[in-house]
């Protein structure tokens, strides 16, 4: 008689099937796992004895095969243990053949039978969903998974009340889910002196979520202003929420199963590898373009990240997913997020500044911020010089707007994009935009036309950035309520677009 019980295999964020054959055979006794295992799901059979010992269950003096079937798919972690099992005991006639093949499980086993959490439960119940079956976990992952409200999860603390809930001695409840994190509050725009076109950048790049670069001296507020940034993006909705929390889940980022409505805000430093950017690693990790998925990336320093790192943007930039491919794996991950980065103008930072700045001016300017190729400055829709405070205001009262007001704003032209896109697949704001559709929301009049017809050939603007400009233009018009575009929306957008000094 063969066994059955089942769990997933993860690429990507993609849980695929994964049928687990157990077999109990006359022979020398004898605990094999095949069907492509990894070191991980190989020490499985040690910790499973070991954990059955300990709950009193003795295994036969028999040949144990455990198959993991389709044998040609990689098995990678320790979230096998808890299927396998539950194979092996329905082997032993110690659970019904039925509960096991109507349950998805996952789940390490510590040696005393306790179950251990494991990466990965929410795309698992997503997988478990769409066979018709439930989801068993470890009772630290079942807040998590039950945000997955088409399958039922059962979360158990041990080995043992798993046994005790399919026979019927000690049903458990299905998990609840775990509470929605509130934004945090994070800081206030208005505790920023000055800078106030750089805070229409911030509020522009957020209605739209178009990508920024600020450029100005040490302590200008370039940091200042994108740690800001959070506090006037708007929350995540619950597709934004589910989608975001399936990448964070199989990175292990989740906390108590509970999902978050703030939209991520990732800083990696300018010394990360381009695993840990693009994402790969032993298990084709997701690294913190995916992380940011929905959300913010922000870099630092952005010239003195490797030249490889930043070229590698390039592609994930325009088609909002990123295809890591290895030798012994091709896996697809979503990274649709706004990038925001900050730059000295060259390698001393005081380019501008007669007194301050090193003898190669304004030769050591062009080699720093040379270091950013044209094709990736050219998907910047935002760049604005960020000029130095004067230290006689930073005593005066703040300024401006406060965040709760510019988030208002932005909420308001959210709702429009949301309206306007409502129909057109993977397409959510104005940055996402494209052929036909954009054209369609993006119709000038003869004076606005007239305009950007001369910006486009002073500057020899590319497809890609004469494009850009009307996406932005776009979101200024939506950001003042605007149905159809005017010269000061495209004059706007046009002056984001060419304030840099590496502008093209």
């Amino acid at each position: 008689m063969v066994a059955r019980a089942y769990t997933v295999a993860f690429q990507g964020i993609e849980a695929r099937t994964v049928e687990v054959q157990c077999a109990v055979t006359a022979g020398l006794p004898a605990f094999s796992i095949v069907g492509l295992p990894d070191k991980a799901v190989s020490e499985a059979r040690d910790r499973v004895r070991t954990a059955l010992t300990s709950m009193a269950i003795a295994l036969p003096s028999k040949r144990i095969t455990v198959n993991l079937s389709p044998a040609d798919l990689p098995k990678e972690g320790s979230h096998f243990d808890l299927p396998i099992a539950m194979a092996l005991l329905a082997a032993l006639d110690i659970l019904p053949d039925d509960v096991t093949q109507n349950t998805v499980a996952l789940g390490e086993l510590s040696l005393d039978g306790t179950l251990v959490p494991v990466v990965g439960a929410l795309p698992a119940a997503m997988a478990a969903a769409e066979q018709g079956r439930g989801l068993l976990c470890p009772a630290g992952s079942g807040a998590e998974a039950a945000w997955v409200d088409q399958a039922q999860v059962i979360a158990a603390a041990s080995l043992g009340d798993v046994v005790r809930h399919y026979t019927g001695q000690a049903p458990l409840s299905p998990a609840e889910p775990g509470q929605v994190a509130a934004p945090p509050t994070g800081r206030d725009l208005r505790e920023v002196k000055g800078q106030e076109r750089a805070k229409r950048a911030l509020e522009i790049a957020a209605a739209g979520r178009h990508h920024l670069m600020f450029v100005g001296t040490p302590g200008s507020g370039k940091s200042m202003l994108a740690a800001r940034l959070p506090s006037i993006l708007p929350p995540l909705s619950a597709a934004e929420a589910l989608d975001t929390s399936m990448i964070h889940s199989l990175a292990g980022l989740l906390d108590e199963g509970g999902i978050t409505s703030a939209r991520p805000f990732r800083e990696p430093h300018h010394t990360a590898s381009m695993a840990a950017i693009i994402g790969g690693g032993r298990r084709a990790q997701p690294g913190e373009v995916s992380l940011a998925h929905n959300g913010v990336l922000f870099m630092d320093e952005f010239p003195e990240f490797p030249r490889t790192v930043l070229e590698t943007l390039r592609q994930p930039i325009e088609n909002g997913e990123v295809m890591i491919a290895r030798a012994n794996a091709h896996v697809k991950y979503p990274c649709k997020f706004m990038l925001v980065a900050a730059a000295n103008p060259c390698k001393c930072g005081y380019l501008s500044d007669p007194e301050r700045a090193c003898a190669r001016v304004p030769q050591c300017g062009e080699d720093y911020l040379g270091r950013i190729s044209g094709p990736l400055m050219d998907r910047f829709d935002l760049r604005v010089d960020v000029p130095p405070v004067a230290f006689t205001d930073l005593g005066l009262p703040a300024s401006g707007d406060s965040s709760a007001t510019v988030a208002a704003r932005v909420a308001s032209a959210r709702e429009i994009q949301t309206a306007r896109f409502t129909g057109d697949e993977g397409v959510m704001v104005n940055a996402d935009a494209t052929g036909d559709l954009l054209e369609t929301i993006t119709r000038l009049d003869a004076e606005a036309q007239a305009l950007l017809n001369r910006v486009a050939d002073r500057f020899h603007l590319s497809a890609r950035g004469y494009h850009r400009i009307l996406r932005v233009a776009r979101t200024i018009a939506d950001l003042g309520g605007a149905e159809s575009l005017a010269k000061s929306h495209i004059a706007e957008a046009v002056s984001f677009r060419l304030a840099s000094p590496v502008a093209a």
